[in-house]
């Protein structure tokens, strides 16, 4: 029954299927095969309570936030400044990618709106300034997966709701995590180019007068920042009305810049309704497939067999390494978490792992599913705004950024109190 479900999904997904229509079509084809029932009667139902669920209202708010900051012309200011600030380290502007991609998404929670706004402001930096094109595209790529784990993060939300983790905590797990891996990114380009000094570009002059100057531009995507993340963690919002308050300020700045307009509102909400749509088919299809599989019994085969291994707690954490690298080269990064979640949490939590702590190891897995081939989102985003040149540039510019992503994981293993010690002091 496992390798047939296997086998169906590769093969449409083989066959450019788009993931949500995937994963629909699976949980169609497995029940007349394993169940005597006709399970699809059930899908209007599951579909309502999918979807009935005032937590996931956050994610189309959010996501509107992101638009509307992108619109706004926010994303060159804040890169200029970083910029200023950051382009005196060996590898010049590549950490302005890193610093404007974590500040970023500290405002969007989307890794694929970090990754096209910074980008379409850094890419014509390559030639100009003499880059190596390889680590700065991958430089890109990498900083927009920030987007997922620094707070306010729609796939935490998700996480939250699969497993009835607390939000808050959670976004309080990924602060420090987040900075940390901005941190290591960094250092990953310093290193390369103190190894070669001829990736790291012509250098960039600036005086401590206009880098004290342009601090004002950081101001606005901080603001943005504590307002929804202030908000929650003062009790005076949940995570769906913060998102809401985010949106409130992201216009209240357009209108400060003078890019608020009908025609700008337009294509924010356009661009939302376009994620959204995208966001919940996958939500259904999944709840649909796991309901299948749960009432054929795919689900408890799948988690016997796991408990058969006989593996412990410290053999299992490296399987379920394993097991999301090699599925995020096959699937999209929300269609894999709404799938496995539910299966591979309840294993790992009676294991012993702290669920807030096994959300954060997660969610910097899926992060590499998102700059890994032959399906990382951002790899594909980054490629998109280049007006010439081959995929396999991104690709292995992305490589030494998820070795970091390694180590990260590695010192979250060795030292849980890096993702606890914020939930547990403030939470």
């Amino acid at each position: 029954m496992i390798a047939t479900a296997m086998t169906i999904l590769l093969v449409l997904i083989g066959l450019s299927i788009p993931v949500g229509a995937a994963l629909g079509v699976l949980g169609l084809t497995l029940d007349p095969m394993f169940s005597e029932l006709p399970l699809t009667r059930a899908l209007g139902e599951i579909s309502w309570n999918s979807n009935n669920e005032f937590l996931l209202v956050a994610i189309p708010l959010f996501i509107l936030l992101g638009e509307v900051l992108l619109r706004a012309g926010l994303a060159e200011k804040m890169y200029q400044s970083m910029s200023l600030w950051l382009s005196w380290l060996p590898g010049g502007l590549m950490h302005a990618n890193i610093g404007a991609s974590t500040l970023f998404s500290a405002t969007s929670g989307s890794s694929v709106a970090t990754s096209a706004t910074v980008g379409t402001v850094a890419i014509p930096q390559i030639k100009k300034h003499g880059y190596k094109e390889s680590l700065f595209l991958g430089s890109l790529a990498a900083g927009g997966t920030l987007g997922i784990l620094i707070p306010p993060s729609i796939n935490l939300v998700l996480y939250g709701v699969l497993t009835n983790s607390s939000v808050p905590k959670l976004y309080l797990a990924g602060i420090i995590p987040g900075f940390m891996l901005a941190g290591l990114f960094i250092l990953t380009i310093i290193i390369a180019c103190v190894l070669k000094p001829q990736w790291g570009g012509k250098k960039i002059h600036a005086s401590w007068g206009e880098r004290f100057r342009s601090l004002v531009n950081l101001l606005p995507p901080l603001g943005i920042f504590f307002l929804v993340v202030g908000s929650i963690y003062a009790g005076l919002a949940t995570p769906t009305e913060a998102a809401a308050l985010g949106v409130f300020g992201a216009l209240v700045l357009a209108a400060f810049y003078r890019r608020l307009s009908l025609n700008m509102l337009r294509e924010a909400v356009e661009g939302t309704m376009k994620s959204t749509a995208m966001i919940m088919l996958i939500v259904i299809a999944a709840a649909f497939l796991n309901f299948v599989m749960s009432a054929t019994g795919l689900t408890n085969a799948i988690t016997d067999f796991i408990g058969g291994l006989g593996l412990s707690a410290g053999w299992m954490l490296l399987v379920l390494v394993v097991f999301y690298l090699v599925l995020g080269c096959f699937m999209e990064t929300l269609s894999m978490m709404i799938t496995t979640i539910p299966i591979v949490a309840p294993v790992m939590i009676g294991l012993g792992y702290d669920p807030v702590w096994l959300g954060i190891m997660i969610i910097i897995l899926v992060e590499a599913a998102l700059i890994t081939p032959p399906v990382g989102m951002n790899l594909f985003v980054v490629q998109s705004l280049r007006k010439s040149g081959s995929m396999n540039d991104v690709i292995v510019g992305s490589l030494p950024f998820v070795a970091a992503m390694f180590v990260m994981l590695l010192l979250l293993a060795l030292f849980p109190a890096i993702a606890m010690w914020m939930p547990t002091t403030f939470g």
